[in-house]
């Protein structure tokens, strides 16, 4: 792309010039882990469970309850760590549903009691809601045409922790009982804390952000590890390409009747949009259909 102020590329033309390659792959790895420990936590309930019923003598109520509570807390996660996520950083984002993933899973092995633990796993659940910003993370170094079959593989690691959780519980289960099983399937979520100093930012959360500099050091590093190069030009982001095409508008876009640029919304109306008015925008009558 050739601007007023030369040729410029925005990080999806980045990613596609330097390819799918090893530092991808370290990422792809990390994120897995992720992935591999939201399935173990979730597989776990099908365990502790009846496990915890037999041990404190629990109604039917009460055990089905310890597995609603997760489910409870990840509806809260799910849009919590979105909002964090978008306004601090998918690293930070990804760190602090680690913590509390981790940490609420290992101690959910000590609870003393059933209402302990019924605030531990929600805990847990709160954590798990977060998933999707370690798959988020993941993809937004993936190149544009790849990114539909390596959602597929990131996918994957899904199984790979059903799997490790059946197996982990079926050797654990016998011998050591519920407790060791909960703490066992909490070590995952606290290996993303042993290497996150290692984990670099997402460059298009950098280049939105306005901190092209961040962003181009982290493209830097992944054409040193790919062996690639990046485009010649300037950085510049998505937005500004945008605001580029509504201050210069083409010849076609000149051309357009009023009736049909009736449509359009009110410039900066999209951009400043938050999460509930755009809840209601989805919602409104000239939507519903």
């Amino acid at each position: 792309m050739t601007g007023a102020e030369g040729p410029s590329y925005t990080v999806d033309d980045a990613l596609v010039a330097l390819g799918f390659g090893n530092f991808q792959i370290l990422v792809l790895a990390y994120a897995g882990v992720g992935w591999v420990s939201e399935a173990m936590e979730m597989m776990i309930l099908s365990f502790v469970g009846p496990a915890v019923q037999t041990a404190w003598n629990l109604s039917a109520h009460e055990e089905s309850l310890i597995t609603s509570v997760v489910f409870a807390g990840m509806l809260i996660g799910a849009y919590s760590w979105g909002i964090v996520s978008d306004k601090h950083g998918r690293r930070k984002g990804f760190l602090i549903t680690a913590i509390v993933t981790a940490l609420a899973g290992f101690l959910s092995a000590f609870a003393p009691n059933y209402i302990l633990l019924i605030a531990l796993r929600s805990l847990v659940g709160l954590g798990l809601g977060g998933g999707p910003v370690l798959s988020s993370w993941f993809l937004e170094f993936v190149p544009a045409p790849n990114r539909g079959t390596w959602m597929v593989v990131f996918s994957a690691f899904w199984t790979l922790g059903t799997i490790f959780e059946a197996s982990l519980a079926w050797i654990v289960m016998p011998k050591l009982g519920w407790r060791w099983l909960l703490a066992l399937s909490s070590l995952p979520s606290s290996f993303l804390l042993l290497f996150y100093k290692v984990t670099p930012e997402s460059p298009r959360y950098l280049c939105l952000k306005g901190r092209t500099a961040d962003a181009i050091n982290v493209l830097e590093k992944i054409a040193r590890v790919n062996g690639r190069e990046l485009p010649s030009g300037n950085l510049v982001s998505d937005h500004e390409i945008e605001l580029h095409k509504i201050d210069n508008p083409s010849e076609d876009t000149r051309l357009l009747s009023p009736r049909t640029n009736e449509v359009e919304h009110p410039k900066g109306t999209v951009s400043n949009l938050g999460g509930i008015s755009s809840l209601l925008v989805l919602l409104s009558p000239k939507l519903a259909r």
